[in-house]
């Protein structure tokens, strides 16, 4: 199951489809985040499906349960294979939204909650979000209310992925962005690690962004990543 996910953050169709151009004979699995996808609308979720990528559609639906189960029902038409909700907006909330997401015949992508976002430091929770545990029993509680909820897994920092599956099982998927490599710089991420550590502590899919869409080279960025974290 072991995946490298490309963060394609770009603002236009036209410098998105380039940057895909770039990667002949290759189909890298894709997020299409909040700026493509408000930037672009559902179209290019469409387009670049019908490219052969598989595709990560991260919106991080948070609102009343009923508001995300219509959302999501709406998503479901997209063909996307993973999506994603915060899993603070509850265990009802995560619900809802995979009824949402599951269409008639019973098929669905693949849903996972965030926990906390890897620009998230235990001080900054505690002191601006009013959350009083600790940044790893926050994240191990949501991780098993996502589970409750009957969600796929979670989104958390590559240094939480053991803790989730110690406390969720092996079988709990974890997404985990906040990767760069061991000579790159660590922007505004905070929580973050290499891809060949990732592998090591229990990361189902990594999410690299600049450091392969910044890259002088990004398809042989993308490369190194995958060497690092599948082996290939």
């Amino acid at each position: 199951m072991r995946d490298v996910i490309i963060a394609c953050d770009f603002s236009s169709k036209e410098q998105t489809l380039a940057f895909l151009d770039r990667f002949t004979g290759r189909k890298p699995f894709v997020k299409i985040g909040m700026e493509l996808f408000y930037a672009c609308g559902p179209d290019i979720v469409r387009e670049i499906k019908a490219r052969g990528h598989k595709i990560f559609l991260d919106l991080k639906l948070h609102d009343i349960p009923n508001t995300v189960r219509k959302a999501m029902s709406v998503l479901s038409h997209l063909d996307v294979d993973m999506t994603n909700v915060h899993a603070a907006g509850t265990v009802d909330m995560m619900r809802a939204a995979l009824e949402g997401l599951t269409r008639p015949d019973g098929t669905r992508p693949l849903l996972i909650a965030v926990t906390q976002l890897t620009s998230t430091s235990e001080e900054r929770m505690q002191r601006e979000l009013l959350i009083g545990a600790t940044i790893n029993d926050t994240i191990a509680k949501y991780a098993e209310n996502a589970k409750t909820a009957g969600l796929d897994g979670v989104v958390c920092s590559p240094l939480e992925a053991e803790l989730v599956k110690n406390h969720c099982g092996a079988e709990f998927m974890t997404v985990t962005p906040g990767i760069r490599f061991a000579d790159a710089a660590a922007d505004d991420q905070v929580r973050i690690t290499t891809p060949a550590r990732a592998r090591e502590i229990g990361s189902d899919f990594i999410v690299v962004g600049r450091p392969v869409t910044a890259a002088e080279d990004p398809v042989a960025a993308y490369e190194r990543c995958c060497r690092e974290f599948i082996g290939e």
